[in-house]
């Protein structure tokens, strides 16, 4: 997995966006993938954008592991065999973007970590996705929510996500927003893209968390 985008995830909100659409949408922040998930940008400061999205489903899997990466690749694997026909169904589709890493924020030095990776359900599955033959696989439905993002390039490891979720919420606390702290979320775009997400409690005041918006 490549690339990152710090995303906090912010209280619930109806959105005007379709969930999943073609990367080559002006709504889209994909480029490897013929369909990646559609978002409305809100505003922007020098450190991190505002997001609005959709509700959308994702077919997830669990990974027990030391390092991000170690337990991506796990879980990775087991989402690839689903997409590449291990199905009731047998359906074979095209892999969509971003790829969702659920991060834990507290974790014990000298022992694993329950990482949960996701891959977002095409538009022509979302609403009656194929059955897994693996029962480790499930489906997460994510809701309509505003989002805190912070983009940096690179490979998608435990370090480099820790950091610019670290940068993010240091940003976030300088503009007054309230956010879950027990994780953050990882999200792959592409091989020069990634991002991090964080759970708020409240839809932010655009005026206060927006406060340096680039035009």
């Amino acid at each position: 997995l490549y690339g990152l985008a710090l995303l906090s995830l912010l209280s619930l909100e109806s959105l005007a966006v379709i969930s999943v659409g073609p990367s080559n949408s002006s709504s889209s922040f994909c480029t490897e993938s013929k369909e990646c998930l559609q978002f409305d940008l809100i505003c922007r400061t020098h450190e991190y954008e505002v997001r609005r999205y959709s509700s959308s489903r994702w077919v997830s899997t669990d990974a027990e592991a030391y390092f991000l990466g170690v337990g991506a690749a796990m879980a990775f694997r087991r989402l690839y065999h689903y997409i590449s026909g291990a199905n009731e169904e047998g359906v074979k589709f095209e892999m969509t973007a971003p790829v969702l890493v659920e991060v834990p924020e507290e974790v014990k030095m000298w022992e694993p970590a329950i990482y949960t990776l996701s891959f977002l359900l095409p538009s022509a599955y979302q609403e009656r996705p194929p059955t897994p033959t693996n029962d480790k696989l499930y489906f997460t439905d994510m809701p309509d929510m505003d989002v805190y993002v912070r983009s940096y390039g690179g490979w998608m490891l435990s370090i480099t996500s820790r950091l610019h979720a670290h940068l993010l919420n240091r940003a976030l606390t300088r503009a007054g927003a309230r956010y879950n702290h027990t994780h953050h979320y990882a999200v792959g775009y592409d091989r020069k893209q990634t991002s991090v997400l964080r759970m708020s409690v409240r839809v932010c005041d655009t005026q206060i968390c927006c406060n340096i918006i680039i035009s």
